[in-house]
């Protein structure tokens, strides 16, 4: 198999665990956040600098990929790896949510998906086959069925036809596959609010045994205790021995009680984004470092931060840079972002290993969400 996955120890209290992949480029110590880098770049973070902050895998995206620069260019340049120069794992995800997001762009059949680039107009048609040869040019060490994700809110029939879609489609990636030998093809669970649309779901993909499960369809616009409900539904029907990853979360409480209900996988665009609105991410909450009460505030980001950018910068510098719009200001946030949420799961983990994770979460959630979750 092209990856496997160990179970290290689970936490007697919750069902929070920890994990190592075992991947052709490393291994990944689960529970892991990892960052986003939508076109082969972690926005304003050097692949250097991601290994500073210790990610141990990125993501890229198939759809931004295919339409430019073109998979068969990254192809042949050696695969992802070789050109944006990250020797560790990477994920690439198969572009369904971005083909699907496009709304009155796009046109779905069982057969595909015909859509317009957002760059150009151009019209474009992806098959299950045609992403897995997109993402198996594209060389990540694991990669996503296609699938259609469903919005919020969607009535059960629309949501049932995507059911019966993405079981049909993960099926035909998985017979399309092209290198099963050093690519691990996740399926991707949908079924919106609806529980047995998700039994359904996760018995038609657990069937076919794919090396890992995706939780697809949340944090997609659902009130954030709809999302929890399902969220701890959907781990319980996935196996214990596969790793399981919730798509596209990146917030402290979801990836803590992500990680108490089960899950070992996340990413999300979050950091980064918010980084370029001026929001630093702290042991004290979120930062809004623009604000003018930080002009003369000469101490760290983060009192509680080790990191390169509390250490050598100040609130009142890096709000000064915001103001006169220096790129340096997204690149300290940046990484001082990414930096917090990597340790902060590294911490779940070793709390998880040490069996003092429900003490590890309260330390970092608010007394009522830790009432609701544990």
């Amino acid at each position: 198999m092209a990856i496997t996955f160990e179970l290290v120890a689970r936490c007697t209290k919750t069902g929070a665990r920890a994990g190592i992949l075992h991947t052709p480029h490393g291994q990944i110590k689960t529970p892991v956040f990892m960052p986003v880098g939508t076109q082969a770049a972690v926005k304003a973070m050097t692949t250097d600098e991601l290994v500073d902050i210790n990610a141990q895998i990125i993501l890229a995206n198939t759809y931004h990929l295919y339409l430019r620069p073109g998979h068969e260019l990254v192809a042949q340049a050696g695969g992802l790896h070789k050109f944006m120069n990250w020797q560790r794992p990477i994920l690439t995800d198969s572009g369904g949510f971005q083909v699907f997001s496009l709304g009155d762009m796009n046109k779905i059949s069982d057969e595909g998906v015909e859509f317009r680039s957002h760059i150009d107009g151009s019209s474009h048609f992806f098959t299950p086959e045609k992403v897995m040869e997109i993402e198996g040019n594209l060389g990540a060490d694991i990669i996503m069925a296609f699938d259609q994700c469903t919005p919020w809110p969607s009535s059960y029939e629309f949501v049932q036809q995507a059911v019966e879609r993405t079981t049909l489609w993960a099926r035909r990636c998985k017979e399309s596959q092209l290198f099963p030998h050093r690519q691990a093809l996740f399926g991707i669970m949908q079924g919106g609010s609806f529980r047995d649309l998700r039994e359904k779901s996760a018995a038609q993909l657990v069937e076919m045994d794919f090396p890992g499960y995706g939780i697809g369809g949340l944090s997609v616009g659902e009130p954030k205790e709809v999302m929890y409900e399902v969220l701890s539904d959907c781990v319980g029907l996935l196996p214990e021995n596969k790793p399981r990853y919730l798509m596209g979360v990146g917030s402290p409480d979801y990836l803590l009680t992500g990680t108490a209900f089960g899950v070992d996988m996340f990413d999300c665009v979050l950091p980064t984004r918010i980084a370029r609105t001026g929001t630093a991410m702290t042991s004290l909450g979120r930062l809004v470092v623009r604000n003018a009460e930080y002009t003369r505030d000469f101490g760290p980001l983060d009192p509680n931060c080790s990191c390169q950018v509390c250490a050598n910068y100040s609130r009142a510098y890096i709000r000064h840079l915001i103001k006169a719009n220096e790129i340096l200001a997204h690149r300290l946030l940046s990484y001082h972002n990414l930096y917090y949420l990597l340790k902060m799961m590294e911490g779940a983990r070793q709390a998880i290993i040490d069996d003092n994770f429900v003490q590890y979460y309260r330390q970092h959630l608010p007394q009522e969400e830790v009432d609701i979750h544990i």
